[in-house]
Formats: C-alpha cells, structure tokens, sequence
C-alpha cells in the first residue's frame, strides 16, 4: 500500500483531465447557456464522475457498469424512451401537412453519406481506421439524430464502438441549437426564412390520431420488421397519449417513465465517456463524423425545402425543412427561433413540428432498414 492507492489526484494524467474539463463543458452548456439541460447535465455529471480516478464505478460492479449492463447492453433505456416520446409527441400537426415526410424523409441523407464516408475509411477500401461494416453502419446512424435509435442500431450491430456512437448522437442531440443555425443562415437568404406559412392545415379527426399509431405501426413493422421493436414502443405511447382514455399511463409516460430512464439514461452515457476508451483516433472521429452527420441532414433537408418553396410560390419556408431530424423537440423550436430573428411575426413551431416528428418516423425507419441491410452484406 502507498499514497497512490488512496489519493485519486495523484491518478492524474492530460487525457483524465481533458475528460474532466469535457464534463465540465457539458454541464456549464446546461445551465449557463440553458442548451437542453435535461440532457447536458445528467451527461456531464457521469463524465465527471466516470473519471475519478481511483472512483471504480465504471469496474465491474460499479453503478455506471450496473447500468449500462442493465439499461444499454439488452437495448431497454432505449425502448422505454420511445415509449415516453411517443406520449409526448403530438402526431397532429405531421397529419395536418402530410408532405412534411418527405422533408423527414430528406433529413436522413446524413445516416447514409456518413456510413459510406466510414466505410470508406475503414475496412471497405482505405484501411485506415479500424472501422468494419458493422461499425461503419452503426457511426452513420449518428445521422438519424435520435439517441435511442443509435442505442437500438448499435448495439443490435455490436459494434465495439457503441459507448462512442451513443454519447456522440445524444451529445449532438443536445447542441442542435448550436450546430442548426448556421447551416440554416448559410444555405437560405433572409427572404426565404421571413416567409410567413399559413398557420391552418387540414383538419384531423380524432378517430385519425387514433389510427395513425396503429396504422404506422402495423406498416413500418410489416414493411422493416427490423423497426417493430423500435415503433412499436414509440406508437404504443402515442396510442395512449390519443386514446383518451388512459390518462394515467400517458401521464406516467410522459413524465414519471420519461424522466427516470432520461436521468439514468444520462448517467450512464456520461459514465460511457472513460478518458482511456475516448481520447483515441477512431472515438475522436466518430465524433467529427458525427458532426457531419447532422450537417448533413440539416443541408438534405433545408435543399429539399427549397424546392418545396419554389414549387409552393412562396407558401412553403424551407427553414422547416431543418427540422426533418429526429431531435424532437429541439430542432422545431430552432427553426421557430431562426424564423423569428428573420420575422418578428414569422411563427413556424407548429409546421416545424410537422417536419420534426415525420422525421422521427424516418429515423426509426432509416434504422430498421440499416439492421435488414448490413448482415445481407457483412
């Protein structure tokens, strides 16, 4: 026994540091700059935590070891996340402007650029990363910005970079607010994004929303039986949310079910992020393509936009079009943010959400298809 067994500080090296200053970032982004706290937060606390030396909670064992064993490996945090989605998601403002899937749709090239840029880079033809098929799949599904998703695809795949892939898709999930704007200013004029949108679709019965979850459900799992897992979970949350008679499980759902798995969610993907797993060439990497991904995604979307308004005369903005991902909610209220700063009285939350919540049909979808696909060919 000596001092060096007792004294974390002593454990000390730049790549722990580094780790820690990460987290630190993490959690300053939260609550200084208010950027989706409910996840920076509980990320950046498990990242401070995770790398303590000396702490053992990531040995096996540990609390961080227990969860993601319990939570991450068997693919539960995930399901029970869509779940709580799915209940909180109103599908209403998607069925009121029906074309928004194609913006939903356009807003995954990223998943699919991204996976063949991996591929290319790896085992596919330029070997310089130790990437395989598997691994290449799973990076480019950072694309589908959906956390659970990449949790879901990832861990079905095994690929061994999967703690990576899961704390790049959720940490970039956290900073749309961050990544978006820019790309929406660069690829569309000020004219564009002042174009007020009429604030009235078609009307939605409520035997429509009834149907809708059911009916998606039975055709996504028939179409990508790969995806059933994923929307069922998604649509069966949705399908108490408008059943109207089960208030207590949609509110359960949405709050007591949402915020726990959140919370333990969080925890665990902070814990996932151990300086000597993370501060490597192909971690640093997924996470540079993970930023790419979601560039992607954004451009695909806001191009498809363009073209909408142009074929619309006017009564389309393509700014929606940047909120075909899957970051529900947090891509809408930017595309209604960055409309404003264009219009004080441009207000596109609601067609956003259209765009936003077709896209989370999309990534499950997306998802689905990448778990038919990739064994075909591995």
């Amino acid at each position: 026994m000596n001092l060096s067994d007792f004294f974390g500080f002593l454990h000390l090296n730049w790549q722990t540091v580094t780790m820690l200053a990460v987290g630190g970032l993490l959690i300053y982004l939260g609550i200084a700059k208010k950027v989706e706290p409910v996840l920076l937060i509980p990320i950046g606390v498990g990242v401070l935590m995770a790398n303590i030396p000396l702490s053992g909670l990531g040995e096996e064992g540990g609390l961080f070891a227990l969860l993601k064993r319990a939570g991450i490996d068997n693919e539960l945090f995930p399901l029970l996340i869509f779940i709580g989605i799915g209940a909180m998601i109103d599908f209403g403002p998607f069925l009121e402007r029906p074309y928004t899937i194609f913006l939903g749709a356009a807003a995954q090239f990223g998943i699919f650029g991204t996976f063949l840029l991996a591929y290319f880079l790896g085992d596919g033809w330029l070997k310089l990363l130790d990437f395989s098929l598997q691994d290449a799949a799973s990076i480019g599904i950072i694309g589908s910005a959906d956390g659970p998703t990449s949790i879901y695809v990832s861990t079905v795949l095994g690929s061994k970079y999967a703690p990576a892939i899961v704390v790049a898709a959720y940490s970039y999930m956290a900073l749309v607010p961050i990544i978006q704007p820019p790309i929406m200013r660069l690829l569309t004029t000020k004219r564009e994004r002042s174009l007020k949108m009429s604030a009235k679709g078609r009307a939605v019965s409520q035997r429509a929303k009834i149907l809708f979850p059911l009916v998606t459900m039975l055709l996504v799992g028939l179409l990508v039986p790969k995806a059933t897992p994923l929307i069922g979970c998604l649509m069966f949350g949705n399908l108490l949310r408008e059943s109207g008679v089960v208030e207590r499980l949609s509110a359960a759902a949405q709050n007591e079910l949402a915020n726990i798995v959140t919370l333990l969610l969080g925890l665990t993907v902070g814990g996932m992020m151990v300086a000597a797993d993370f501060l490597r060439v192909e971690t640093v990497t997924i996470f540079v393509m993970g930023i790419i991904a979601f560039a992607l995604d954004t451009a695909a979307g806001l191009l498809l936009g363009k073209v909408m308004c142009l074929l619309s005369k006017g009564k389309i903005n393509p700014l929606i079009g940047a909120a075909g991902i899957s970051a529900f909610p947090m891509s809408a209220r930017v595309v209604q943010k960055v409309g404003l700063e264009a219009n004080p009285h441009n207000h596109l939350l609601m067609q956003a959400a259209g765009a936003n919540t077709a896209g989370q049909i999309a990534s499950v979808v997306a998802g689905g298809a990448v778990l038919t696909l990739v064994p075909l060919f591995g």
